[in-house]
């Protein structure tokens, strides 16, 4: 498979790492609200992978309703407090330091996987990164994914300052297109997710699933 790059920043997990290096948590310990109504796509015991999961506010909901969770991100202070997080919690995650680069991302391996505002990625990384997260996918296997649309850049309220980085309803009907999409709906709303996530903000929202009869990509 080709390379996954991340052009966000020179050093992106010790950037992460300055960042999540407080007490708080940044994003927040509750998840993605979103994330949260999507609950009835997800199954009991689902086995479910977390991409780029921070501080762990998603995995450690996705685990509190009962799934087998696997989790990753590339900050160790962020995997950290993580763990700190499910612990406190009374739940396991699987949890990986990791970019999505060296993940050792598994043909057909889950029930489900989460993308939540993983917009580190410039436009070739993000082709190769949505190829991966399908192809873990099991056939009738679910992604739920979020982020910021391009008027986000307006309200300045959370996400990279970089328009290519941004999603639009074209670009993911083009990405995921060999999916039956079930949801995907752009609208705007006020973020309270910590203080990185703080405000109007301008979002686009996904969920689709993999064809049961359809091959592994």
């Amino acid at each position: 498979m080709p390379k996954v790059r991340s052009k966000g920043f020179a050093n992106p997990a010790q950037t992460w790492d300055a960042r999540f290096s407080t007490d708080s948590y940044i994003f927040g310990t509750e998840p993605n609200v979103w994330l949260s109504r999507q609950r009835a796509r997800l199954a009991t015991g689902a086995k479910v992978l977390s991409v780029a999961d921070g501080e762990g506010r998603n995995s450690v909901w996705l685990a509190q309703q009962g799934m087998q969770v696997d989790a990753f991100d590339i900050s160790p202070v962020g995997v950290g407090k993580a763990v700190k997080l499910a612990e406190r919690v009374g739940v396991r995650v699987n949890f990986s330091i990791s970019s999505a680069e060296a993940f050792d991302w598994k043909v057909g391996e889950y029930d489900a996987v989460v993308a939540i505002f993983i917009q580190f990625a410039d436009p070739v990384t993000r082709a190769t990164l949505f190829q991966r997260m399908k192809a873990a996918l099991k056939p009738g296997g679910v992604l739920l994914l979020q982020g910021y649309a391009p008027r986000q850049l307006e309200y300045k309220t959370g996400g990279p300052p970089l328009l290519d980085h941004l999603y639009t309803e074209d670009l993911l009907r083009e990405a995921f297109g060999d999916m039956t999409i079930l949801e995907l709906v752009s609208y705007e709303d006020v973020l309270r997710e910590g203080t990185q996530h703080s405000g109007q903000s301008a979002l686009i929202s996904l969920s689709a699933r993999k064809a049961f009869s359809g091959k592994a990509e």
